[in-house]
């Protein structure tokens, strides 16, 4: 989820936390458990910091060993740690437990989104992502923002958010019986699929369809249970030539591969330069496909510069990173 979700969510689960008796009848240990919770709720995304050294290192370590098993044991006993060390007089115990589960909350609910997460490491690095909740759901944050202003006008904060998060637990079913029945339309209207992605969208009724087949990819949109095909794709094998062997030596490209699961790739071959696009077919924005990855090499194969991130037009891309010109 974004950040200002995961904030939210730090403070309804310390409002829940008002129905601990250890928590309530001590106004300090209610005071450091609402700021464990809060912390608690953020600190996965510490990985964010990675986007100050570059894109690859963002892309290929966002979720990653952050939102581990390991990290999910070892951030709550941080915080405590950090929080008892201004508060001694605190239950020492209950706020371990209410930090805990909020990192737990933190990483279950990264779970549905499309991006996903390696939740499963260190016996798995693959990414775990159910693909029903958008990174940013209006309907999610909108009663949170419901819940604080009850809140705020003298309504138990506990009873309130555990109420709160019964309807959205309902609202989470409903999402993906939504999705089961995109599922089932691609899968009447496409034959001989091999792999299928479904990505929620800020809209309720709508979600971002990719499809690989043996021959073809197609990218398609689900609006109010319809699907419409937008583009279709030849599913091409990378070659093995010097081009692409060169190009998948770069770390932006490497960093793109290891997060894409269906994208297609192009070469452009220049006077002075070979440039080698690869395009992730999930993301499709007013006809155009935002997350790439560029890389630029001499005629002689070596790598003269490359990009992986979010681009809304050609000339952003140009402009913002310093390619040569194509």
């Amino acid at each position: 989820m974004d950040t200002g979700t995961h904030v939210v969510m730090g403070l309804a689960l310390g409002a829940i936390a008002t129905l601990d008796p250890l928590v309530v009848q001590d106004p300090i240990t209610t005071k450091a458990v609402i700021a464990g919770t809060l912390i608690g709720s953020q600190a996965p995304d510490l990985d964010t910091i990675l986007k100050l050294r570059n894109n690859a290192q963002y892309i290929r370590n966002h979720r990653g060993i952050t939102h581990s098993i390991p990290a999910i044991l070892l951030w709550p006993i941080l915080i405590t740690g950090g929080i008892y060390f201004f508060f001694p007089e605190v239950n020492l115990l209950h706020l371990w437990i209410w930090t805990f589960i909020a990192v737990i909350l933190h990483v279950f609910v990264d779970i549905f989104n499309a991006y996903g997460t390696q939740a499963l490491r260190p016996f798995s690095k693959q990414w775990v992502a159910l693909g029903v909740i958008n990174t940013f759901d209006p309907f999610i944050f909108f009663m949170h923002l419901v819940g604080i202003i009850i809140w705020r006008y003298g309504a138990h904060p506990g009873y309130t958010f555990l109420t709160i998060y019964i309807i959205l637990t309902l609202y989470y079913i409903i999402r993906f019986y939504l999705r089961g029945k995109v599922s089932k339309a691609v899968h009447e209207k496409i034959s001989g699929i091999t792999d299928l992605l479904i990505s929620p969208t800020f809209r309720f009724n709508q979600w971002h369809v990719a499809v690989k087949t043996e021959e073809y990819f197609f990218v398609a949109r689900a609006v109010n249970g319809e699907i419409i095909i937008q583009d279709k794709f030849e599913n091409c094998p990378l070659p093995d030539n010097k081009v692409i062997n060169a190009a998948l030596k770069d770390k932006n490209v490497s960093a793109f591969l290891s997060f894409s699961p269906v994208y297609r790739w192009e070469i452009d071959e220049y006077n002075d330069h070979y440039e080698v696009r690869f395009i992730d077919l999930r993301y499709r924005s007013k006809g155009y496909y935002p997350f790439v990855a560029v890389v630029q090499l001499s005629l002689d194969y070596e790598i003269v510069s490359s990009y992986t991130g979010w681009i809304f037009s050609e000339e952003k891309l140009r402009k913002k990173l310093e390619l040569i010109p194509g």
